[in-house]
């Protein structure tokens, strides 16, 4: 029986049902939303991409109850392995969730905003990689470079995300780190963009980034002249309108978040001081 008869028979079973799904999930393509954002770093690693998406990825419940996963924001289109369907023993499995750090937050002109880290902890092997990449897509949280759920063994993946307003938070980041991946001296890779992603030709006020653990000062400079400089966070606390290096333990990166002052925008971003 082709797809097309199996569309107009009554008296389709479960099985044909849960064909016409998959169908779908491997026909549908999502791809991202540009925004303008300007994009300065140090070295360049594959795994890791600055990619501002108004997507996510499509959910298809079968009748399995398994998860089938598509195109992941950023990378055109590809596809990713179905993640493996629950358990069904009586013993319910771990409760898998990111490791959540609020890198800034404040209040512009009378409007909440904020930037968050959740970073996933590296699965040890393709089991662990198959349930974790379900235990993400609860999350919308979609690693850059994915091809399959093998792709994150051995691997952190991490995602930026920013929100203005009552709007959800949008991803601004995401990618894979390994326990190799470090950033030394003045290494820096930030992004600049609109504090509000939902309005259309706002200016760059807001610019988020990682660097090198060991830095000491990120001098942020608007195109008016004036500078913010930001420096280690001396605790935990996060405190509204408090622009801070802050060092996740979770994360082989330092991250920071700079604002300019309503009125003007980015020019340029750089560490200023390192440590040892």
């Amino acid at each position: 029986m082709t797809n097309a008869d199996r569309e107009f028979d009554h008296g389709m079973t479960d099985r044909d049902i849960a064909l016409l799904l998959a169908d779908a999930a491997s026909a549908v393509e999502i791809g991202t939303a540009p925004t303008q954002a300007v994009i300065r770093g140090g070295r360049r690693r594959r795994a890791r991409r600055w990619a501002v998406t108004a997507a996510t990825a499509v959910l298809v419940a079968g009748s399995t109850g398994a998860l089938a996963v598509t195109a992941l924001p950023g990378d055109g289109g590809h596809r990713v392995a179905p993640a493996s369907p629950p358990a069904t023993s009586g013993t319910p499995g771990p409760v898998l969730e990111p490791d959540r750090t609020t890198l800034a937050t404040g209040t512009d002109q009378g409007t909440p905003w904020k930037v968050t880290l959740d970073v996933w902890p590296a699965p040890r092997d393709e089991t662990e990689a198959q349930t974790l990449l379900g235990a993400m897509t609860t999350y919308g949280e979609f690693p850059a470079d994915v091809h399959k759920a093998s792709d994150l063994v051995g691997k952190s993946a991490y995602t930026v995300r920013a929100s203005y307003g009552d709007a959800p938070g949008t991803s601004v980041s995401e990618g894979l780190t390994s326990p190799a991946d470090r950033m030394s001296g003045t290494d820096l890779d930030s992004v600049a963009i609109p504090l509000d992603l939902d309005t259309p030709g706002r200016p760059q006020r807001l610019v988020i980034g990682h660097i090198a653990r060991t830095a000491q000062e990120v001098t942020c400079t608007w195109k008016n002249g004036t500078t913010t400089k930001v420096r280690p966070a001396t605790s935990a606390d996060i405190n509204s309108d408090d622009q801070t290096i802050r060092t996740p333990a979770t994360s082989p990166y330092a991250w920071f978040v700079c604002l300019a002052p309503e009125g003007t925008s980015f020019q340029s971003v750089a560490v200023t001081k390192q440590g040892s």
